[in-house]
Formats: C-alpha cells, sequence, structure tokens
C-alpha cells in the first residue's frame, strides 16, 4: 500500500488513511493484536498511562469529585433511616459476638451459636411479653386515663404544684392532650402507624443482626483487606479493640439496663407505687440512654411516687441517687471492665452530637463510637503529632 505499512507486532500509517484503506487498518490491528498476545498475558500487556496532571484530568477529576460528593451526601440523606437500622443491626452483631465466640471456642458451629443465642433472647422475650402484656396494657392505660386526676391530687395536696400547674396551664394541655390520643380516629391510624413501623423496623433490625452475627469473620476479613499489607497486622490489632470496645459496651449496657430495671421493680412494689411495671420498663429504656437516661427515668417516678406521699417521692430520689452511683462505680466497671474509657466531656458532646445526627440511636451509639475514635486518635493521630524532627522537617530524629 502506498500510504501504510504492516508489520507482525506493529503496525503504523503514514499520513492520513482513506476511507478505502479501512478493511486495511482492522487487518494491520488484527495482526498487532494477534502478536502482542501471549500465554502469559493473553490479552496484552497495558499500554502508557494517560497523562494524569493534564489541565483536562485535573479538570475532570475535579469536576467527578464534586459530583460524587454531592451525590454520596445526597444518598445519605436520603437512606438516613435505613442507615440508621443498619448502624444499629451492626452494632448490635459487635455486641452479640464476646457470647458468640465464646460458643465457638467450645467447637459449636458459629451460625448453631448465632442460632442458640437469637432462640434464648426470642424465649425471654416471649416469656416476659405473655407475662407482662396485659398488665402493661392494663397500667399503660391506666397511667394515661388517670393523669388528669393524679394531677388533681397533687394540686390539692402541695401548693407549690397548684402553682406551678395554673401557671404552666398543666390541666388543659392534659385534657386535650387525652382527647386527641383517644380519639377513635386518630388513635387507631396512629397506633396503627406505630405498631407496624415498629415490628417492621425489629423484623429488619433481627434479620439484619442474624446476618451479620453469622458473617463476622467474613465481613472482618473484608474490612482488613482494604488495608494494605505491611500495614494489614497493625489495622488487625486496632480493629478488634474497637470490636471490643463496642461489644462490651452493647452487651454490658444491655445487662446494666436490665438490672436496674429489676432493682427499680422491686422498690416500687415495696412502697406500693402505681404503675409500677410500666414505670420499670421505662426505666429499662431509659437507661440504655447515656447520662441524661436514668436521670429522666427517677424524675418521672419521683413525680409519680408523690401520689403516694411526699417522704416515698424523697425516698425514691434518694434510692435512684444511689442507683447511680452503684451503676457507675460498681455495675459499670464490673460488667464493662476497661473496655470504654470515655472522659465526661466527650462523653457529653458525643451524646449531643449522636442524638443530634441521628436521634435516639444515635445517642445509644455515641460512646461506643467515641471511644473508638479515641482510640484511633490516641494511635495514629498522638504519634505522628509528637513525632520530632529535624530542622528541614523531613527527617524523625526522636520519638516521645
Amino acid at each position: 500500500m502506498d500510504d501504510g505499512t504492516a508489520e507482525a507486532g506493529h503496525s503504523h500509517w503514514v499520513g492520513q488513511p482513506h476511507a478505502e484503506d479501512e478493511p486495511a487498518l482492522i487487518t494491520a490491528a488484527e495482526a498487532d493484536a494477534a502478536a502482542i498476545s501471549t500465554d502469559k498475558h493473553p490479552l496484552g500487556t497495558p499500554g502508557k498511562r494517560f497523562d494524569r496532571w493534564s489541565p483536562f484530568m485535573i479538570g475532570m477529576a475535579g469536576a467527578a469529585g464534586v459530583i460524587v460528593t454531592v451525590a454520596f451526601a445526597r444518598l445519605l440523606v436520603d437512606a438516613r433511616d435505613a442507615l440508621v437500622l443498619v448502624i444499629a443491626a451492626l452494632f448490635l452483631a459487635i455486641g452479640m459476638e464476646p457470647v458468640v465466640s465464646w460458643m465457638t471456642r467450645h467447637r459449636v458451629r458459629r451460625g448453631v451459636a448465632v442460632a442458640i443465642v437469637f432462640v434464648c433472647v426470642l424465649i425471654g422475650l416471649a416469656a416476659f411479653l405473655a407475662a407482662a402484656i396485659t398488665p402493661l396494657i392494663d397500667q399503660g392505660r391506666g397511667l394515661i386515663d388517670h393523669a388528669p386526676d393524679q394531677l388533681r391530687h397533687l394540686e390539692q395536696t402541695y401548693p407549690i404544684v397548684r402553682s406551678t400547674s395554673e401557671r404552666l396551664h398543666l390541666d388543659e394541655k392534659l385534657q386535650q392532650g387525652i382527647a386527641t390520643d383517644t380519639s377513635w380516629m386518630g388513635g387507631l391510624l396512629g397506633a396503627g402507624k406505630v405498631v407496624f413501623g415498629a415490628v417492621t423496623s425489629a423484623v429488619i433490625v433481627s434479620v439484619l443482626t442474624a446476618y451479620f452475627s453469622a458473617n463476622f469473620p467474613t465481613l472482618r476479613a473484608s474490612v482488613y483487606r482494604f488495608f494494605p499489607y505491611a500495614r494489614r497486622p497493625r489495622a488487625i490489632l486496632i480493629g478488634d479493640a474497637i470490636f471490643a470496645k463496642v461489644g462490651g459496651y452493647v452487651l454490658g449496657n444491655l445487662l446494666i439496663s436490665l438490672i436496674t430495671a429489676v432493682v427499680t421493680f422491686v422498690w416500687l412494689l415495696a412502697f406500693d407505687v402505681p404503675f409500677a411495671l410500666v414505670l420499670s420498663v421505662l426505666v429499662a429504656v431509659l437507661d440504655l440512654i447515656p447520662l441524661v437516661g436514668s436521670t429522666l427515668a427517677g424524675v418521672i417516678i419521683a413525680v409519680v411516687a408523690l401520689t403516694v406521699s411526699l417522704p416515698v417521692s424523697l425516698a425514691t430520689v434518694g434510692f435512684f441517687v444511689f442507683l447511680r452511683l452503684v451503676e457507675d462505680y460498681l455495675l459499670a466497671p464490673k460488667i464493662m471492665g476497661r473496655t470504654v474509657q470515655v472522659p465526661a466531656v466527650v462523653t457529653v458532646v458525643a451524646v449531643l452530637l449522636g442524638g443530634a445526627l441521628l436521634g435516639i440511636v444515635g445517642a445509644l451509639l455515641a460512646i461506643p463510637v467515641a471511644a473508638a475514635v479515641l482510640l484511633l486518635i490516641k494511635e495514629l493521630l498522638f504519634p505522628r503529632l509528637d513525632r520530632i524532627t529535624d530542622e528541614t522537617g523531613d527527617t524523625p530524629i526522636a520519638s516521645t
């Protein structure tokens, strides 16, 4: 051909090829493809990279980065509710891991161990609901229906309550709230939505927790594969320490909450405080929230105990103060050990931020997340910041 030549393994054309030369161009390219295909590289070896520092590539990379970041942020906002369920299930799976690992070390298959844990939890929950669902409904309905009467009793007994109620118009607000809640249509639809949403969320979290727990070793290995091989051993040590902190906190917090609820139930029964079962369940739920949960529960129960007598209410306040001290200085160190160590200031800030971002779930998970972040800062950031370098700032000459 006049304007091009083709050789095995290398082809080039001189000048601009014409339309009639297109079959020859493809034939030459096929010959080159056959030449570069070897047993070791059947699809050929990669060619020269694009110039990543060209203005075009830099602009494209910057624009793509902005688009991806905005799209990812939008995705997080839109999928917030689903992500909360996934995060809750993951933390529950990590919390179950100490029990599941203990069973697997005693020659129990992992799937069987997860099934045993779930069956035990379901049996305990079913037994509790079978024994307490009727009293819970009755006491909960009674607590709502008798709230105006209890408030009037407190107003007649204690002048300070009467003046506070008149100033805040508590009677009117309470009557309006009860009338709104007991309206047939609103109450039925509202209760249906709440029950359906709670059941759906519980089922989703349970299924995800079972999946995460059964496949936890695989998930753990997959996470560590993202680290370079040279840094993978240290990543494993730090990651396992984080899992231990999260698991110890979740499991310990659930156990402490259960103990607190049982002790509170016994106290309320001993002093004939009404609605003891409902209030004990309320304590168990609120005690899961760090810092403010047990305090809020104590205030609510002290107000209900005020309907019995002022001495009983004051004794209940003292009981919750003592219970909080026992929980912080006896139960938590014994059950959780030293797995979770977060300064008080960091705890407050973490709970506030977690509650603002993810609601109650964020407040519940704030402390283990803060503990994990503090561990990363201690092991990765502080050593790098404390490293002493020479005058050029390039070569480390000492380390504190």
